[in-house]
């Protein structure tokens, strides 16, 4: 596997850090892997481990990796306070690549994935997602002028001299290769930062993420010359959800009740809005049509 699991505890309040104890628990929580739990008895083992183990990234608003190792964004927040009302009084975090979390939630690393990982039908085979949480469509983020005319992938695979950046593993990527761009010219790129700096320097000629992603890097680059096309022509608009294994569906089943009250009560709009997220465009769609059911 090639991902940086990097310890996360989840205090009182709205962010997650570093922490030694963090570091030891996912540590002491690695002996537990070798028997996976029975789905019933998923919920109660994490009750009594006192956390849960969940996958993040860092790409703000989804999640977003501070100076001073704290997380917040609406992935992580969501997913704090279902585990709460489930009984589950911690979480801790580990910053993985998305090409690596499946992967890694599949080998019991992780008890769920909850960093705006996609549903798409061939993901829903591999895990259990609950129902969707975090919904966005696809941006471009060019030079100024958009000065080789993208608006679309085909674009940029029409285009012999067109690279574009993606993180590896990520929707972006897979869109962009299935647009007809060749392997040579997707460039995978480790975060939106080196995204940014990337295509000033010239490296690239478009980076690719979701709509807030990209909103929230140029916000933060306060470069003039950057310009942002969204959405994508062509691109679907996709929405996440927290991802299980397969065998912990009654897990799954379990976060999507109290998931459901929080949408009904108003509680899940309050913690996702805030974020440039839609409340309403998660309660639009259901997981069975997302993941082709």
């Amino acid at each position: 596997m090639n991902f940086m699991t990097t310890g996360m505890r989840v205090g009182s309040g709205k962010s997650l850090r570093i922490t030694l104890g963090a570091l030891a628990a996912l540590a002491l929580s690695s002996s537990f892997m070798s028997a996976p739990a029975v789905a019933d008895g998923k919920l109660e083992e994490l009750k009594k481990q006192g956390f849960a183990r969940v996958a993040i990234a860092n790409e703000p608003p989804y999640t977003e990796v501070k100076p001073d190792g704290t997380v917040s964004g609406a992935a992580p927040d969501v997913a704090r306070e279902v585990f709460k009302r489930l009984g589950v009084g911690d979480i801790v975090a580990s910053i993985s690549e998305y090409g690596a979390m499946i992967p890694g939630l599949q080998a019991g690393r992780f008890d769920a994935v909850t960093a705006g990982l996609f549903m798409k039908p061939e993901r829903c085979k591999a895990v259990a997602y609950s129902e969707p949480i975090l919904c966005d469509a696809e941006a471009l983020l060019v030079k100024k002028g958009n000065p080789m005319g993208f608006a679309s992938y085909k674009d940029i695979a029409d285009n012999p001299k067109a690279r574009i950046g993606a993180p590896g593993g990520g929707t972006e990527e897979k869109l962009a290769l299935q647009a007809g761009v060749p392997r040579d010219r997707v460039i995978v790129v480790p975060d939106g930062q080196s995204g940014v700096k990337m295509l000033q320097d010239g490296r690239i000629d478009a980076y690719s993420l979701p709509v807030l992603s990209i909103n929230d890097l140029v916000k933060k680059a306060n470069d003039p010359d950057l310009a942002v096309i969204a959405p994508v022509k062509g691109a679907p608009v996709y929405c996440d959800g927290a991802a299980f294994r397969k065998q912990d569906a009654d897990l799954r089943d379990a976060y999507d009740k109290v998931l459901a009250e929080m949408k009904a009560s108003g509680d899940f709009a309050k913690i996702i809005e805030p974020y440039g997220f839609s409340a309403a465009a998660a309660m639009s769609t259901t997981r069975d049509k997302l993941c082709g059911g």
